[in-house]
């Protein structure tokens, strides 16, 4: 079962202003790819609960990392209500249609409750193929870019 729960906020306030307490670890970042950068070296999952653009940003790269084999961790989503089944279906009719492959469909684990989620996610074995190397990841994660390719402008 996981023990340790390292939240990733943008600042360590926004996450107390949350729960009104703070719950396992709190290691606030300076930008999105820090943060991204942090959550992918320490996790040994990615859960994602109902949110907003930030959250399908960030819950479609893992998947996108564990389909192209940068890691073979689970990907969990809190499925509250149904909050998720349209993405569920709009995935199903991608993997129907022959954009998404079969197994690639199993990269991502949902559950109503985290309860039900953490023990599928205990019980997770990746099937999908990868296409691309770790090694090639880390090299190219070593790369840094010019100043003028900064897309926030």
């Amino acid at each position: 079962m996981y023990s340790h729960w390292l939240f990733l906020p943008l600042s360590a306030a926004s996450l107390f202003s949350l729960t009104g307490e703070t719950v396992g670890e709190v290691k606030a970042v300076a930008d999105m790819h820090q943060r991204k950068a942090e959550m992918a070296k320490h996790s040994d999952a990615f859960i994602a609960l109902p949110g907003g653009y930030g959250t399908l940003e960030e819950l479609l790269e893992v998947i996108t990392w564990a389909q192209l084999g940068i890691h073979d961790k689970p990907v969990g989503l809190v499925n509250v209500d149904g909050y998720f089944n349209s993405l569920l279906s709009f995935i199903d009719k991608a993997v129907e249609e022959g954009f998404i492959s079969p197994n690639a469909r199993h990269i991502i684990v949902s559950a109503p409750t985290s309860k039900e989620l953490v023990k599928k996610l205990e019980d997770y074995v990746p099937c999908h193929e990868s296409v691309a190397s770790k090694l090639s990841w880390q090299i190219e994660q070593q790369l840094t870019y010019p100043e003028e390719y900064d897309i926030s402008r």
